[in-house]
């Protein structure tokens, strides 16, 4: 958890532009030990834009974590012609570290536009460190959507403690990115 939030906390420094998602991002809105999901990596929704992933990796390579894509190491030089070309494959870049730590930079979250995610977003705050995370709604969508078994399984498998998580509001009843 401390190499997320140091992670976090340069990401925010470098004024990247990010959410959390997929599981992970669930997980903040779980009211009790007993509503977390288990999971082993941390997913972030960047936008696509290769200034704001070129500073997200030279965050990571601050923090000495690894950069891979398509399960090799990140090519260098690591520029913003790199990242251009990351961008526009939309391909996903994941950082890894010490103790199996794991987080995937992403540029897709199923066919959401980041614009209405970032709308859309929470704040949470975890150890004094603000954490943005998709909204709930989208987070499940997104995994309703993508529909690969693990999503489905997701899904199915804790239907009951997503849908006590779900805010009870009207379709156009939206909060603005609150803070916890």
């Amino acid at each position: 958890m401390e190499t997320f939030l140091a992670l976090v906390s340069g990401l925010h420094a470098r004024s990247v532009r990010f959410v959390v998602m997929g599981v992970w991002g669930a997980n903040y809105y779980a009211h009790s030990a007993g509503l977390a999901f288990s999971t082993q990596d941390h997913d972030l929704f960047l936008p696509a834009d290769p200034e704001n992933l070129l500073k997200a990796w030279q965050v990571a390579e601050t923090l000495h974590l690894e950069l891979s894509c398509s399960g090799e190491p990140l090519d260098s030089p690591r520029d913003l012609r790199l990242a251009e070309r990351i961008v526009e494959r939309r391909a996903l870049t994941s950082v890894h570290g010490a103790q199996n730590f794991l987080t995937d930079y992403s540029l897709v979250m199923a066919d959401f536009d980041f614009e209405e995610v970032w709308h859309g977003r929470r704040v949470f705050i975890d150890q004094d460190q603000e954490i943005p995370v998709a909204s709930l709604e989208h987070i499940v969508q997104s995994k309703a959507r993508v529909g690969r078994p693990k999503d489905r399984l997701f899904l199915e498998t804790h239907k009951e403690a997503l849908r006590e998580l779900l805010p009870k509001e009207e379709p156009n009843d939206r909060a603005e990115g609150g803070r916890t």
